[in-house]
């Protein structure tokens, strides 16, 4: 029940009973009322200060563990230069080496990104430089692994290319050594079988019987196979392509035609003793370019270390050449 106030009053010298009129209670009640709302708001004020809320501190706990993350990721992402860095100096000091190729700068591998502020949308938060941190190692690694995506891209051509090389070279004897009479006549001055005059031999001479087998010394594609060469007779020429040729002279018959492709040690022809030739042999060029070189520089791939040193002996002995 309500207290009820009564005042004095001094005319009648008699207490009456105070009654609020509506405007009194409507002041009374206002002044209440923004006093409970001002209380409340210092109140939240001073919890918000110093007392979390349950949303606050799942939060808190959340940016904790993306610091922790970050933390990891970043490890992960030092790990990973440390082996792509690794992979950068075999790629240039053995792969791209071994290839030919010239080496990428480390300035081309390791450069940045130039131009406007691409982070810039990640600025003005708490933990901005951690995470522009994180985004700029992974800007420079996946630039980094790009590049070396596209050096091992070109290593695999290079590769592929060294293989087809290595594969046309001429690198065998065109006779197996088994068929030789004997090598009768090296790369260089010798003297002319029917003029006795001093001529430069641009091949070397391997007498054998009429019929032995002759073989491609690498893959190519055979240029020609006919007798229209002055002096050659029947003779095949092989385009090995990379600026090799070899010719192959004096035959008695073909294994192959104009146009056809070889791998290294098929059957293409037959030795005999066609056109200027004094006695049954295979006469064998190396072209490089255009230009004559000496053959004995490319049996490495059939001979022993001693055979080729015996080969380089006889060579070497200035003697009368079969054509």
């Amino acid at each position: 029940m309500a207290k009820v106030k009564y005042y004095y009053d001094s005319d009648t010298l008699s207490y009456k009973k105070v009654v609020l009129r509506k405007r009194d209670k409507f002041k009374k009640f206002l002044v209440f009322f923004l006093g409970a709302i001002s209380f409340g708001l210092i109140f939240m004020f001073i919890s918000f200060q110093f007392v979390e809320s349950p949303k606050e501190k799942a939060q808190k706990r959340e940016l904790e563990n993306l610091k922790l993350r970050y933390g990891l990721l970043d490890k992960k992402m030092a790990q990973i230069e440390n082996v792509l860095d690794g992979i950068q100096h075999r790629d240039n000091d053995i792969y791209r080496l071994y290839f030919e190729a010239n080496p990428i700068p480390d300035e081309q591998r390791k450069a940045g990104f130039g131009g406007v502020n691409r982070y810039k949308s990640l600025e003005g938060f708490e933990n901005s430089e951690m995470i522009i941190d994180v985004s700029k190692k992974m800007d420079i690694l996946s630039k980094q692994l790009y590049i070396q995506s596209k050096s091992l891209d070109e290593i695999i051509n290079l590769a592929e290319d060294k293989e087809k090389l290595l594969a046309s070279i001429p690198a065998i004897q065109p006779v197996n050594n088994e068929d030789l009479t004997r090598m009768a006549s090296g790369y260089g001055w010798r003297s002319d079988p029917f003029t006795k005059a001093r001529k430069m031999h641009k091949g070397m001479d391997f007498t054998a019987p009429t019929g032995t087998p002759i073989y491609a010394s690498g893959n190519g594609k055979i240029y020609r196979a006919d007798n229209r060469a002055s002096g050659f007779g029947e003779h095949i020429e092989i385009d090995h392509g990379y600026g090799y040729k070899t010719i192959y002279a004096h035959l008695s018959k073909y294994n192959v035609k104009q146009g056809q492709k070889v791998k290294r040690g098929d059957l293409i022809g037959f030795v005999g003793n066609t056109g200027r030739s004094s006695g049954p042999h295979l006469h064998y060029e190396v072209h490089k370019n255009g230009k004559p070189i000496n053959p004995i520089n490319f049996y490495y791939g059939n001979l022993t270390p001693d055979e080729f040193e015996e080969m380089l002996k006889i060579a070497a002995q200035e003697g009368q050449s079969f054509d």
